[in-house]
């Protein structure tokens, strides 16, 4: 098992770790412990803690108006687990460049097939819209990302992943740290020290995604 530096003594930019593979074991342990891999193809696995550290709260989390009309609408229809593999390279498939890597996506559809990792596939006429994936462990759900093709798929995903996060006991939506986009939807951060004593909260619980 990599030894990674306890993330209370990391400073905010949160690394806590080089080197190591993706394996299963390692990655759970990580993301009970507040740790994430983020690293770029023909580096070694970065560890990560970052202070801040970005989350949607479950108990606030506000979906609008014109967004409840969508999801009401039937214009999309939206399924869980059902096509893992489509949703990750969706994520991975963006202009700017991508850190899920193709080790990344072996190692995360690992997780699927385990029953840690899950996808929200949203759908529109048949094809693949939208979703977001991510890795769910005791309480936590730790949101890796979200893709979209269609205008509001990513929201819907979002929205229906909220719902079912909290109608299943989860505590805590980790979102790693935040950009303009989660800001948009209502992403917040909060202290590492105070998201870390939160995850260990959570981590007593034992919510299922599916």
């Amino acid at each position: 098992m990599a030894t990674f530096l306890n993330p209370e003594l990391a400073d905010g930019i949160g690394l806590v770790g080089m080197g190591g593979d993706l394996e299963p074991r390692r990655l759970l342990y990580a993301y009970r412990n507040g740790i994430f891999p983020w690293y770029d193809e023909g580096y070694p696995v970065c560890w990560w803690s970052p202070d801040p550290r970005a989350i949607f709260e479950l108990t606030a989390f506000h979906v609008s108006r014109r967004l409840q009309r969508t999801v009401r609408s039937g214009r999309f229809q939206v399924t869980i687990n059902r096509d893992f593999a489509g949703v990750i390279r969706g994520c991975a498939d963006r202009d700017e460049g991508t850190w899920i890597i193709p080790d990344m996506i072996e190692a995360y559809e690992s997780l699927h097939c385990m029953g840690h990792a899950h996808s929200v596939e949203v759908w529109r006429d048949g094809r693949l819209a939208g979703g977001l994936y991510g890795v769910a462990v005791g309480g936590l759900f730790a949101g890796e990302s979200m893709f979209t093709r269609e205008r509001d798929a990513s929201k819907v995903a979002l929205a229906c992943t909220v719902d079912r996060l909290r109608r299943r006991g989860f505590q805590l939506f980790d979102i790693q740290m935040i950009t303009e986009h989660t800001a948009r939807l209502g992403a917040i951060e909060v202290p590492r020290t105070q998201y870390l004593a939160r995850l260990r909260q959570a981590m007593t619980v034992d919510a299922r995604f599916v």
